[in-house]
């Protein structure tokens, strides 16, 4: 089987090739918010040097989320549009879940997080049991310091993700020498743990529908939020 991963779910755009045996190519670019601009450009020019072309594609794989509101859409209408009117499987993958696979040398728990403004990240939290990556703690929307209470409770915990640089100070003011931090290359999902991640999914029959799969928002967009304030109308 190969895949073909892509997240644009936070600043970075990144896409890869993952075929059962290995890594064929990954481009990973964090420079600039322009997911809308060259995520295309990406893939081609990753499919040309790989030699690959879409049919050699079985599986289109997607961050589904959560993270960038206008980044998820973005990168989840590509997949979409991809799939629609081939015989390709779609398969989605959450962000947060990417970042803490690639965390696996790991012993302890894995939190991503991820900025949802005001204070708030999107989070969860994982660890690994005999090789496999468990999630330990449901995805949600918290607040920093509710998240910081949860986490008190273990001994060793590792941060990755977006919201790191913003909440470092707090997290090891209240956490201590508990608190440590992923390496750069790391600390930001890669397509090529998508990929990854996607041919386990396959395995197991974990299949999207392109029909019915919308991205893991959790939030309301901010301009969601301001028309409701403005309007007093909920939108679901």
């Amino acid at each position: 089987m190969k895949v073909l991963a892509m997240d644009t779910s936070s600043s970075v755009a990144t896409v890869a090739i993952v075929s059962d045996d290995k890594v064929e190519g990954e481009i990973y670019l964090n420079h600039k918010m322009q997911h809308s601009v060259i995520l295309f450009p990406m893939i081609e020019k990753l499919l040309k040097i790989t030699e690959n072309s879409l049919q050699d594609i079985d599986i289109i794989a997607v961050s589904g989320g959560p993270g960038s509101f206008t980044g998820l859409r973005i990168g989840v209408a590509a997949a979409k549009g991809m799939v629609q009117g081939s015989n390709k499987t779609f398969i989605t993958v959450s962000s947060l879940e990417a970042m803490a696979y690639q965390q696996s040398c790991f012993d302890g728990v894995i939190c991503p997080i991820m900025d949802a403004l005001r204070d708030n990240v999107y989070t969860a939290v994982y660890e690994f049991k005999d090789g496999e990556l468990i999630n330990t703690m449901p995805i949600d929307a918290l607040h920093i310091d509710e998240l910081l209470d949860k986490l008190e409770a273990y001994s060793k915990i590792l941060f990755c993700g977006d919201a790191v640089s913003i909440h470092i100070g707090r997290i090891k003011d209240r956490l201590k020498d508990k608190a440590l931090f992923s390496t750069q290359n790391n600390m930001l999902p890669r397509a090529s743990s998508i990929g990854e991640i996607a041919l386990k999914k396959y395995s197991k029959g974990e299949i999207s529908d392109i029909y019915t799969f919308s991205p893991l928002y959790i939030r309301k967009s901010q301009a969601e939020r301001e028309y409701e304030k403005r309007t007093g109308e909920k939108i679901e």
